[in-house]
């Protein structure tokens, strides 16, 4: 701890020891778990502890404001609030909780929360034991230099085996059972307990005040009335209200019009020092400004080192979006520009499909993610939407020797141009137990993988580290892994870069004409049984027409699968009674040569069923 000795301070000096003294008592800290492992609980007894939030204003997961968080069980926006607690020596402390979103989709956020905080407390749940995300957020904490506090959470449920969780904590992270707290977060056991390890075991952030400023931004979003709120960590140097302020990696410069910290209500202040945790408001009206992850710094006085770790959000599945029954491009395009200045990380273009129309290609960080905007886009802006099936980015070498990435298959070239297909690969950690290893390996061979790695880490419980093809994934993967698994399976993912590899462009052709929304880049082991159950498959939910309709799967100008609609035939002849058989052949004629005139003009309309066919495909 911090000691000051008895002597004469200086005028000069006086403020300095008072922001050391402050900083002694402030701890930053965060709450990683697996999914469902009781995080946003555990949050929300420490708020009541501390007295954050009255029993009034109580709700369950206090911290996540969304109706799909709350439905779905995850965090999807971080939040952050400040604490305000007594030790049992009587001490009072600063504890800045900083949460974390809880899906492998935003693991670079989880990473950028992470770098602001000195410690964590890392949840696991006694009825699961470890699972691959806990292993995952365990390695980002210690990247970052965390001290780790393992919390054994749900001890009370009937199927709670807090011994066996010990015992794979000590195995697989290599922390010992002894620094471990066992606690049920739904009934409040453990909490005092859990809030004086972190006074105890966290040091205090550290950082010289009278530096220049150097904040980390680690979470923004948009206010339509105040524009970007920013959430920062001070580092080094402190920072008031009317200064100007630079956001390095895009040299944009504003004053600050607003300081204050969240508990979880937010609470205006003059000045953020070193060490704390806090919002500001700066009348920022680019998003793209306030990146996750960048350094703020003074106009005048700048940092000549910027905070480490800054990346780009990158995409890694993408999907066409287009209106479907009352909804207009328009309404799509207005839903999509609110929605970007909520979520940086979202990203989307134009698109004109021939089959679909006008729309949008987005760009998201996962699967989740995708499945996140596609649900608000419906629920909050009233929208009908067709989507068409996740793809990801290849990387495509021309026989000329050009170099370019496609993220939509229907744009990349024929055959006869291509020198190769590159695709994107991940590395993924599985654990499963050891009953459902066959049937996982099956499932991870399927899917064109590689084993890197198997180890027992209990007598019962498997950890498999293999490297996949991120194409084989975006569909039904997870929700097949769990299956076989009977739901115990558990896996987390980051991508390691891209890989040559045997694909080609699958086309779909309805009555000759190729539907863009319906191209595939798939391995050419599987491409013809693809190519077979897909057009199988869109037979049975392609509506029946007046006139015959061909499906067709087709690699460049090769057709390697095709299936035909019959059509629906009007019976002319009923009007007949009699009569020689020359009219009935001349109606027919005349019936026939109809048809082959509607099918050069009659437009067969897709459903939506038949885009999700393609997910089906097993």
């Amino acid at each position: 701890m911090l000691t000051l000795e008895k002597r004469k301070i200086e005028p000069s000096q006086f403020l300095r020891y008072n922001y050391l003294l402050q900083m002694e008592n402030i701890r930053n800290f965060s709450i990683i778990a697996h999914i469902d492992h009781g995080k946003s609980t555990l949050a929300d007894r420490l708020l009541e502890r501390t007295g954050a939030i009255s029993p009034r204003e109580f709700k369950d997961q206090v911290l996540d404001t969304m109706d799909l968080e709350r439905e779905k069980g995850i965090t999807i926006k971080a939040q952050t609030a400040r604490l305000l607690y007594t030790s049992e020596d009587g001490r009072e402390y600063f504890l800045n909780l900083i949460d974390t979103p809880g899906h492998v989709d935003f693991t670079y956020e989880v990473s950028r929360s992470l770098a602001a905080c000195e410690g964590a407390l890392l949840v696991i749940d006694a009825s699961q034991g470890v699972e691959a995300q806990t292993l995952a957020n365990t390695y980002l904490a210690l990247q970052n230099d965390l001290v780790l506090i393992p919390v054994i959470n749900k001890i009370d449920l009937y199927q709670a085996s807090p011994e066996l969780t010990l015992e794979q904590m000590e195995n697989i992270i290599g922390i010992d059972r002894e620094e471990a707290i066992l606690v049920s977060a739904k009934k409040g056991t453990g909490i005092d307990q859990v809030l004086e390890n972190i006074v105890s075991r966290i040091p205090p952030p550290d950082g010289d005040p009278d530096s220049p400023l150097r904040a980390l931004v680690f979470d923004s979003w948009f206010d339509s009335y105040r524009g970007v709120i920013i959430l920062v960590r001070i580092f080094e140097g402190a920072i008031r209200t009317g200064a100007k302020v630079e956001l390095m990696s895009s040299g944009a410069t504003y004053e600050v019009e607003e300081l204050g910290y969240l508990t979880p209500k937010p609470k205006k202040v003059n000045r953020l020092e070193t060490g704390e945790v806090g919002y500001m408001i700066a009348g920022i009206r680019e998003l793209s400004h306030a990146r996750i992850g960048d350094t703020v710094t003074e106009r005048y006085r700048r940092t000549s080192l910027a905070l480490p770790g800054f990346q780009e959000a990158k995409s890694m599945v993408f999907c066409g979006m287009f209106p479907a029954g009352e909804s207009s491009v328009e309404d799509l395009r207005k839903a999509l520009e609110k929605l970007r200045l909520n979520d940086s990380s979202f990203h989307y273009e134009p698109e004109n499909s021939p089959a679909l129309g006008l729309g949008f290609r987005g760009g998201f960080l996962g699967l989740l993610h995708r499945e996140i905007i596609q649900e608000r886009l419906e629920r909050e802006f009233d929208l009908n939407l067709v989507t068409t099936a996740p793809s990801v980015n290849f990387r495509v070498t021309r026989k000329d020797g050009q170099v370019l990435e496609f993220h939509n298959p229907s744009q990349i070239p024929p055959p006869h141009e291509i020198l190769k297909i590159e695709e994107p690969l991940i590395e993924a950690l599985i654990i499963t137990p050891e009953k459902y290893l066959g049937s996982v390996l099956r499932l991870l061979e399927r899917r064109r993988g590689e084993q890197q790695k198997m180890e027992y880490i209990s007598t019962q419980r498997i950890f498999l580290t293999y490297h996949l093809p991120l194409n084989e994934i975006v569909v039904d993967f997870y929700n097949q892994l769990k299956s076989v698994s009977q739901g115990y399976a558990s896996m987390d993912y980051e991508f390691i870069g891209f890989r040559e590899a045997p694909l080609v462009k699958l086309d779909i052709l309805i009555n000759r004409e190729v539907v863009d929304a319906f191209s595939l880049v798939v391995h050419e082991d599987s491409v013809y049984s693809r190519g077979k159950t897909l057009v199988q498959r869109m037979r049975e939910l392609i509506p029946r027409q007046q006139f015959e309709v061909s499906l067709q799967a087709a690699i460049g100008k090769r057709v390697i699968a095709r299936e035909t609609i019959k059509p629906y035939r009007k019976d002319v002849l009923a009007k007949l009674y009699g009569g020689d058989y020359t009219r009935k052949m001349k109606l027919l004629g005349k019936q026939k040569v109809g048809k082959r005139r509607m099918k050069k003009i009659g437009q067969v309309e897709v459903p939506q069923e038949a885009f999700l066919a393609l997910l089906e495909i097993k």
